[in-house]
């Protein structure tokens, strides 16, 4: 829900650019203004939940999802909205460390592929039930620009409710002023598999920047319509699919999946930059749910390989560096696209820059994957690389 809240704008873009004034270019900037508040929260309030607990750290990030949905409620101008979404990207940083720890701490051991598959696909689904509620409420309900943060509020209330009641598996001690140091974890048995994951990472996240910034725009130009809930769905065509790919790819190992996962989803992407260019919208729709399945497989089976190598205590901090990289992926080309869209540069042309990224992290995990050695001394330590020091390695 913490992420169903930060899909819930997704759908009024396209309503606040043609009725609060608001350009293409000005929803992008809140496009990245979400991605950078995901990762200053990744980087700074990563470890936070080591320290006061899986439980509380949740409670904060739905309250923070809470404030900035609410806040949205009046958006009139682009620094109204830049706010709440700023607040919904806090919410959602310190969600893709606290609660995917607390996921992992309390998952049962089978299905081996169950944690790594609810952990990755979370924030994707998250955004797609956003996405389509809100375009749902937005077309049929009354006060299409207040009810889908309404609602979302209300289902967040209920969620701190359950969290309350749920159990805590981390004793709570010092350390909490220290462990908001800015720092990026990497235990030392993970960093022979990071070249692959990475690659996935940033290359299949990408694109989900690329729907998230201009799915009521393919809607408008491809569709011919501003049907709040048909742009949830052309972003749902994407997200959605994810849920599938973890489960598909669970009898693989993690590097089949990985390189099954990244070949299909560059050939996919190929066929969506095919669909926009040729206004096959059906291509488009088609290709990305192709794309968003393969997504799934792939990141799950970096997931599974990195969560095989990583105990209990290092779980937040290694899923705060997973979900870093997987935002900084979103986060630099859509700032770039916003940038070509300001400056006239069509849709059409900025999609082949998404499918020159797909291609490029296929041949980074074809080329990596599965060929990691890792020395018998290396397995038992760990580091850390952080922004402010080099932390002495074991």
């Amino acid at each position: 829900m913490v992420f169903a809240a930060s899909g819930a704008p997704i759908p009024l873009y396209e309503r606040y650019r043609a009725e609060d004034g608001l350009t293409t270019a000005d929803l992008s900037v809140a496009a990245v203004t979400y991605f950078v508040a995901v990762m200053l929260a990744l980087v700074l309030l990563g470890r936070l939940s080591d320290h006061i607990g899986r439980r509380s750290a949740a409670l904060a990030a739905v309250a923070l999802a809470t404030v900035g949905s609410l806040i949205l409620l009046e958006v009139t101008g682009l620094p109204i909205l830049m706010a709440g979404r700023f607040l919904q990207g806090v919410a959602c940083g310190l969600g893709s460390s606290a609660v995917a720890a607390y996921v992992v701490d309390l998952a049962p051991e089978r299905p081996r592929w169950l944690s790594a598959t609810v952990v990755a696909g979370s924030p994707l689904i998250g955004l797609t039930i956003g996405a389509v509620g809100s375009g749902a409420l937005a077309e049929h309900g009354p006060a299409p620009e207040r009810t889908p943060y309404l609602a979302v509020a209300v289902c967040l209330a209920v969620c701190a409710a359950l969290l309350v009641t749920s159990p805590e598996p981390v004793a709570r001690r010092s350390g909490v002023l220290a462990s908001l140091r800015p720092q990026v974890y990497l235990p030392h048995r993970i960093r022979p598999l990071l070249p692959a994951a990475i690659a996935v990472f940033c290359g299949t996240w990408a694109l989900g920047g690329f729907y998230q910034a201009f799915s009521p725009t393919i809607s408008a130009q491809s569709l011919g319509t501003d049907d709040t809930l048909i742009a949830g769905i052309v972003f749902a065509s994407f997200m959605a699919p994810y849920a599938l790919g973890g489960p598909l790819s669970g009898r693989l190992s993690p590097v089949a999946a990985q390189r099954l996962g990244i070949v299909v989803f560059a050939l996919a992407v190929a066929g969506v930059v095919i669909g926009l260019r040729t206004g096959a919208v059906l291509t488009v729709i088609l290709c990305g749910i192709v794309a968003g399945c393969a997504q799934g497989a792939a990141f799950t089976g970096s997931m599974r390989g990195l969560l095989q190598r990583t105990s209990a205590a290092d779980r937040a901090g290694l899923m705060s560096t997973v979900y870093l990289f997987s935002y900084g992926g979103a986060a630099l080309p859509s700032l770039v696209s916003g940038r070509l869209t300001a400056a006239g540069v069509s849709l059409e042309t900025i999609s082949l820059g998404y499918a020159a990224l797909a291609a490029l992290a296929a041949i980074v995990v074809l080329t990596t994957a599965g060929r990691e050695r890792v020395h018998p001394r290396a397995a038992d330590g760990e580091g850390t690389v952080s922004t402010a020091h080099h932390a002495p390695e074991k």
